[in-house]
């Protein structure tokens, strides 16, 4: 049996696997650089402890958005002010209550106390604010899954209203643009501030990221030109997702470890894309929301049965493969009802679908009016048995 001695002493293609990770920032970040400008324009203020205007940013998944945010955090630190920038990832913290603790732990952890209300929170967090009149940021990614979104905003927004000094703004991550629509007119007029869109990286903007991390994450001649424009490419065919890629190169190093070879081959790169697929896959499901995961288990469910309406003609008289969605949600109603969670509306629904749509889950196709009415047609994009086993193991246990 080898020993770690053994393991750790064998050849290998990699310098620092670290670097191939999304979650590490580069001294630069290519093809951001305009994003990172606005970015730091915007919160600067806060660094007097003045005002600033609350940031919204949106774009699919690995575009850029969190290192972009992450990058401006590192610098406001560097600045050496007492102002601060907060980061929470709302899929961990998905309360006004549980964001208000974690900001009172983390910058006052004197004052914390289990069990306080949220009002003494809020009320430790203006004092920490206006006891130096710092500027708080508040950077809240995947801020569409806060569970009480409405009360989270107001009371963030409005509490410069109490500040006699200091001020508290915040910055929205999203990957949906229309996650506003959910809020009432009182919380989105508060919201007010910059919006920006963080485009998908195009296959030449792919290859200058992976060109960077490939020279700091791999020993010398241990990749070339041909692996990373095919990781690029395919990367870029993908919605121009850059974590897509980083992972298509770190498995394309892994396979070519494993078989002891010194360079990355396009055969590796062909390897780590059903690999990565397949990872992406369990990723995306296993951190699914839990009504996004019994609409994607009622999908699952119905198309390993067959479905009532596996073939139909759509308006202009093609064949459309697909679960109709009015049977689709027959299904979560009565799934819902199992996991004793009450089923919510046809409208948001929809919205699950389209999420589901997003992120590379499910196929939808409008079916247009027609005999059975405007409708549209669903398909999984994954093994309807492997999303049942994942949902089973996270929901319906």
């Amino acid at each position: 049996m080898d020993s770690f001695n053994d393991i750790l002493s064998r050849p290998t293609i990699f310098r620092d696997r670290n670097v191939l990770s999304h979650h590490y920032i580069p001294e630069t970040l290519p093809n951001r650089e305009a994003e990172i400008s606005k970015i730091m324009q915007t919160v600067s203020p806060a660094l007097k402890g003045d005002k600033t205007k609350n940031v919204l940013i949106y774009g699919k998944t690995g575009t850029g958005k969190t290192s972009a945010v992450k990058y401006v955090m590192e610098k406001f630190a560097a600045a050496g002010t007492p102002s601060k920038m907060a980061y929470l990832n709302c899929q961990v913290y998905r309360s006004r209550y549980s964001i208000l603790e974690k900001i009172v732990k983390e910058f006052v952890p004197a004052d914390y106390k289990p069990g306080y209300g949220i009002s003494y929170l809020y009320e430790k967090v203006l004092e920490y604010v206006s006891s130096d009149g710092k500027g708080l940021v508040c950077v809240l990614d995947e801020i569409d899954v806060v569970r009480d979104l409405d009360e989270l905003v107001y009371t963030l927004t409005r509490s410069n209203d109490e500040l006699k000094r200091g001020a508290i703004s915040l910055i929205g991550i999203s990957n949906k643009v229309s996650f506003k629509d959910r809020l009432d007119p009182r919380s989105r007029s508060s919201l007010v501030g910059t919006e920006m869109v963080f485009a998908p990286y195009t296959s030449f903007q792919l290859r200058e990221i992976l060109r960077q991390r490939a020279g700091m994450g791999f020993a010398e001649g241990a990749v070339g030109e041909g692996a990373i424009n095919l990781a690029a490419a395919i990367a870029a065919q993908d919605n121009g997702d850059a974590r897509y890629a980083l992972k298509l190169l770190l498995k394309a190093g892994e396979l070519a470890d494993e078989k002891g070879e010194t360079a990355i081959a396009d055969s590796h790169v062909e390897g780590a894309r059903l690999l990565v697929d397949e990872d992406v896959s369990v990723e995306a499901i296993s951190t699914l929301p839990k009504h996004q995961q019994i609409v994607l288990y009622s999908i699952a469910s119905l198309q390993s049965e067959g479905g009532k309406y596996s073939s139909l003609s759509d308006n202009g008289g093609s064949r459309v493969n697909g679960l109709l969605s009015g049977e689709a949600y027959e299904r979560y109603a009565s799934l819902a009802k199992r996991c004793r969670t009450e089923a919510r509306g046809a409208r948001w629904f929809r919205e699950y679908l389209n999420d589901l749509e997003m992120l590379g889950l499910v196929t939808l196709t409008d079916s247009g009016k027609g005999q059975r009415g405007h409708t549209r047609f669903i398909k999984l994009a994954c093994s309807p048995q492997k999303a049942m086993r994942l949902i089973e193991a996270h929901v319906l246990s």
